[in-house]
């Protein structure tokens, strides 16, 4: 792999009746890392061994992703979440440090306002908040135009097919093209991805995540969710010219925390932030994760 694995370990965890695929590095606070679509432990593997030297850092594959187990269901925020909160107590600790990128930060977010009593500090790397999200997806037309393909993996079986009949391309479009740093994404490590991606099962339970967070019920959880807060420290990292989600996402998120919250922009950067910029967002997360002091409120 084109990143150092060295003291990396690989687990099998039992959560929430399913069995999650990890790798492990390190020992002392828990720190989890979650990952985001269509990805899997590995995008985190420039964080893995820079957090390892403090923490007990535990990287899963999301449930239906690579190795983990690929159920028919169970891909609502709700579930997804308490599969972290499982993970938490299969290694023994009843709180974690919790960082999260794409739809391992949406999962990340609704975790900590959910099950607040088991996340020390959180981390947001790249990924709205839900109910902004779904707020912007109806009335912003920039974030509406960003996500059009919501719509088209709404159709059951034919993004399977298309994407699956078009794998190398499509990896190649959504990292490389859609890079600002390209050169974080070698021929290597496309291959690695795209290898990971034609697993059985995978695509369905991926494009599951989007299928779901526009069902009925989800629309129904988002509304009762609104006058939930956030209650532990937040940091949002945030790539500047992400093409996917527009910065307009990130506005008025100190009104949906109540507890210190700072908000960064990462220049030059899209929205593969910890691959494009793996140096800043290691130091910005051991900064944030091992810091003492109290955090302040940054706007743009």
């Amino acid at each position: 792999m084109s990143a150092p694995d060295s003291g990396w370990q690989h687990h099998f965890v039992l959560t929430n009746d399913i069995r999650l695929h990890c790798v492990t590095q390190g020992e002392g606070e828990l720190v989890i890392l979650l990952h985001g679509f269509p990805e899997f432990w590995y995008s985190w593997r420039h964080q893995i061994p820079a957090l390892g030297r403090y923490f007990k850092v535990v990287v899963p594959d999301l449930r239906g992703y690579n190795y983990s187990d690929k159920p028919a269901s169970g891909y609502d925020l709700d579930t997804l979440s308490a599969d972290i909160r499982g993970l938490i107590q299969g290694f023994g600790k009843s709180r974690a440090h919790i960082v999260g990128h794409d739809w391992g930060g949406v999962i990340a977010w609704n975790l900590a306002q959910k099950f607040p009593e088991c996340i020390d500090r959180l981390a947001i790397l790249n990924a709205p908040h839900p109910q902004q999200f779904v707020k912007d997806l109806i009335g912003n037309i920039d974030q509406f135009r960003r996500s059009w393909f919501l719509l088209l993996f709404q159709i059951p079986a034919l993004p399977e097919w298309l994407i699956q009949h078009n794998l190398k391309n499509f990896v190649q479009n959504l990292f490389r093209e859609h890079a600002i740093r390209k050169a974080a994404f070698t021929t290597e490590v496309m291959n690695i991805y795209q290898n990971a991606l034609a697993k059985p099962r995978v695509l369905t339970a991926a494009i599951n995540y989007y299928r779901q967070i526009l069902s009925p019920q989800a629309w129904l959880q988002n509304r009762e969710e609104q006058t939930k807060l956030v209650t532990v420290p937040t940091l949002v990292l945030w790539g500047e010219e992400d093409s996917f989600l527009s910065n307009k996402l990130t506005q008025d998120l100190d009104q949906l925390i109540a507890a210190p919250f700072q908000l960064k922009f990462v220049p030059h950067c899209g929205h593969w932030i910890q691959q494009e910029a793996p140096d800043t967002v290691n130091r910005e997360l051991l900064k944030f994760l091992r810091s003492s002091e109290k955090l302040f409120v940054k706007k743009r």
